[in-house]
């Protein structure tokens, strides 16, 4: 039932027409909008198999659709037998993305493709949005680490717990959100608000508290009344009383004020008071672009807590992902379909489509992506050119290439035949692949823009059909 109403009236039409096991094959993709979505981090794969796994109406949801008199008898038993039978292959979590390519291929009965397509796209767009902020953040951090804070600021509970998954397959350490923690058995990270601080008759009291009863992980938050002339001295005070209970302090948390100047003053304190491991924490509507900045500065931050604009994506809160019919069968053969747009980046890409990755074989960095139709076959020992689909002028000959094919197989014929790795592991498939990236194509500010080119085959398809049905 977590789909649009239009999805069942179209199932509905299929029914009554007859094209209810019609097949068809569906592309999920998204449109980049601008350079914070230049590249995208896949997410979300896990949630969408689950979704389909359990994919089932039921009597209430029987009921509830009966009453809106909409739909007859014979269509509400269909849905009460539904089951989705169908293929879908996707592209791994973790792996690094471009617009227009295929994320997700569905062929089904166009009965069952439908349905799914809310679903899909809310799964995947709100967790590869995500994931790709939290690239975009950690690379910012430039090797300093960067804990998810989000979860009181996230747009609900579920926004909270799978935008925190999302941004540890992003690059995220841990998380403040401990059932997301629990869920996916990741790091929970945190220390104390300025209420315990305030709590307290004085700041030292607070600080010595907590360190008695944390003293494995004291990281306190030293800004809730003058950082440097309050703060930080009391914080080395009680890292004194801890050391000498046998003890060595974490750190101190910075949530205020002028985090570059604070920071730099508070280490040199901390240096001086023989604590040059304790770490510098820093928290308070950062993202990348803060961050950044605070580094060209010379803040002297170890470690980023990075909550509101992360997990709403603030600057950019929506991926664009579309799900779109791209083929149907008939006498088992494959009939493409296209949708046409005055927008040239509307109009979509035809065919049973499958996505490659380039590498350069002497140094296995990523060169290119190839969208190819299905049937195509690729032969590495021999060159292959490259197009700029739209600027066709614009061509690179590859001769020492290696080729990489990203769909994998989800669902077989409606049974589940992938096993997700652990969220651990795919953040560090996601960290490999950026790795295999150029840092042009990562640059925050202007990237050079990644080549993502047609087949030969494809090309020569897509503008024969727009050619054809601008004739009419």
């Amino acid at each position: 039932m977590m789909t649009d109403l239009y999805q069942l009236t179209m199932m509905y039409g299929y029914f009554k027409c007859g094209m209810r096991d019609n097949l068809a094959t569906f592309d999920m993709f998204y449109r980049s909008k601008d350079a914070t979505t230049h590249y995208a981090i896949m997410a979300g794969v896990e949630q969408l198999m689950e979704y389909i796994e359990n994919l089932h109406f039921d009597e209430d949801d029987i009921a509830y659709l009966r009453g809106l008199g909409i739909f007859d008898e014979d269509f509400l038993d269909e849905l009460r037998r539904f089951s989705f039978h169908g293929d879908i292959q996707a592209v791994p979590e973790g792996t690094i993305v471009f617009s227009h390519e295929p994320l997700i291929r569905v062929t089904a009965p166009i009965f069952e493709a439908q349905l799914i397509e809310t679903a899909l796209l809310t799964i995947i767009n709100h967790q590869t949005l995500i994931a790709t902020k939290a690239s975009r953040v950690v690379q910012a951090a430039e090797g300093g680490t960067v804990m998810e804070f989000g979860l009181r600021r996230a747009q609900g509970p579920d926004a909270g717990i799978y935008g925190a998954r999302a941004a540890i397959i992003g690059g995220c350490v841990g998380t403040s959100n401990v059932l997301t923690s629990q869920m996916y058995g990741i790091p929970a990270m945190g220390t104390h608000a300025h209420s315990w601080v305030m709590s307290f008759p004085t700041e030292l009291e607070a600080f010595r508290k907590y360190a008695e009863l944390f003293p494995t992980s004291c990281l306190l938050l030293v800004d809730t009344y003058d950082t440097l002339r309050s703060g930080v001295p009391n914080a080395i005070t009680v890292f004194n009383e801890l050391r000498e209970r046998g003890y060595e302090p974490k750190g101190i948390r910075l949530d205020s004020g002028d985090l570059a100047y604070l920071s730099r003053e508070a280490r040199k304190m901390l240096d001086a008071a023989g604590f040059p491991n304790a770490i510098v924490c820093a928290s308070g509507d950062l993202d990348e672009n803060l961050i950044r900045d605070l580094k060209l500065q010379g803040a002297c931050i170890d470690t980023w807590g990075v909550g509101t604009k992360l997990i709403t994506s603030e600057d950019s809160p929506s991926l664009g992902g579309v799900y779109k019919l791209s083929a149907e069968y008939v006498n088992g053969q494959v009939v493409p379909k296209i949708k046409i747009s005055e927008n040239p980046a509307k109009i979509t890409n035809p065919g049973v489509k499958k996505l490659y990755r380039i590498y350069d074989k002497s140094n296995g960095m990523a060169v290119a992506d190839l969208i190819a139709l299905d049937h195509e076959v690729y032969n590495e020992s021999q060159p292959l050119t490259i197009y700029d689909p739209v600027n066709t002028w614009k061509s690179m000959t590859l001769t020492n290439y290696t080729m990489k094919e990203l769909q994998v197989p989800l669902f077989k014929n409606g049974k589940r035949v992938y096993d997700s790795p652990s969220l651990m592991d795919i953040r560090q498939h996601c960290e490999e692949d950026l790795a295999t990236f150029w840092d042009q194509y990562k640059r925050l500010l202007n990237p050079h823009r990644y080549k993502v080119d047609l087949s030969d085959s494809l090309w020569m398809l897509k503008n024969s059909m727009i050619q054809q049905l601008r004739r009419g």
